[in-house]
């Protein structure tokens, strides 16, 4: 066996979390500092007692707190120089940053890539561009984007930047608009949804969204772009952030999104298919917010991919 293919051992580490490693839980610290460890390693670790914050049991979503002593278990590291971005099969997401200053980027999110690893995906958006900036000291995601969703996608620059985006997010500071095609010609002008969403698991694990009046409380305001009798663009601006809420509140309303293949309409998505459309149609145009702290007003814009305009000049849409 090569020197690269051995894995090295570490021996037990006690580390004083800074101020400025405060505030994240202890499950990300963990993917971070013990980088080569598998994450299913570390969650194991977490469960049994191996990880610990000032001598005791901690749970894997511990926020860490200024001067915590956190113990690191003894673990084997793969030795193995890490996969570049390109050899992992990822594009190059540098390519694809829409916005940067020092506190935050936007990126143009890929269809098709998930923003992280885990669940059989070995590379995400996040691990990739920590991949491509070794020497960056700190990028997190701010939020989420489904695997097949393309677009603005924020990520934070530093741990403050992250405090404060979700701090706007909670509080509906945060303007995220996106755009998606729907079955048949929209009817209903200008439409505000309210329909509260409560989260399923089915057997086998798929995890599902339904409209349930004991759920979560969620807000999207659908306006129509473009129509003709087989399909209607929409922009749709998110009042909150729920899982799979476009979709759902879509599919709700009689309008399922194309090529969405757990809320949509399989007849409707082979018909779709037929004119180029390879996966849901559902595009992060943009995001804006102003930071509170220095007042600077961020806008940032994503054109529609390539596959999705081409769907839309398909339908008579120029």
């Amino acid at each position: 066996m090569s020197g690269e293919d051995r894995a090295a051992s570490r021996g037990v580490e006690i580390r004083t979390i800074s101020r400025q490693e405060a505030g994240q839980r202890v499950d990300n610290y963990l993917l971070k500092a013990l980088k080569g460890v598998p994450r299913s390693r570390i969650y194991r670790s977490v469960r049994r007692g191996e990880v610990r914050v000032n001598g005791g049991r901690i749970s894997a979503d511990y926020r860490l707190q200024p001067g915590d002593q956190l113990r690191l278990p003894p673990v084997r590291v793969s030795s193995s120089k890490p996969l570049s971005s390109r050899q992992a099969g990822a594009p190059r997401l540098e390519n694809d940053i829409l916005y940067e200053d020092d506190r935050v980027l936007v990126l143009n999110k890929p269809s098709g890539m998930a923003v992280h690893g885990g669940s059989g995906v070995s590379f995400g958006v996040i691990e990739t561009l920590r991949l491509e900036r070794p020497a960056a000291p700190y990028l997190e995601l701010v939020h989420r984007l489904d695997r097949e969703t393309s677009g603005c996608l924020l990520i934070a620059k530093r741990r403050s930047e992250l405090r404060l985006l979700h701090e706007l997010l909670r509080g509906g500071r945060v303007e995220k608009r996106y755009l998606a095609l729907v079955r048949g010609r929209w009817t209903k002008g200008q439409l505000a949804v309210d329909f509260a969403l409560r989260k399923n698991r089915l057997r086998g694990g798929e995890r599902m969204v339904r409209v349930d009046p004991n759920g979560k409380p969620s807000f999207s305001r659908f306006s129509p772009v473009w129509a003709e009798n087989s399909a209607s663009l929409m922009e749709v601006e998110l009042g909150s952030g729920r899982t799979h809420q476009i979709r759902v509140h879509a599919a709700e309303l009689g309008y399922p999104l194309a090529g969405d293949p757990k809320y949509g309409d399989p007849d409707y998505n082979r018909e779709m298919r037929d004119i180029g459309l390879k996966r849901l149609f559902l595009h992060a145009s943009s995001v804006a917010y102003t930071n509170p702290a220095t007042g600077k007003c961020v806008h940032v814009s994503a054109p529609l991919a390539d596959d999705l305009r081409i769907v839309l000049e398909a339908l008579g849409h120029a």
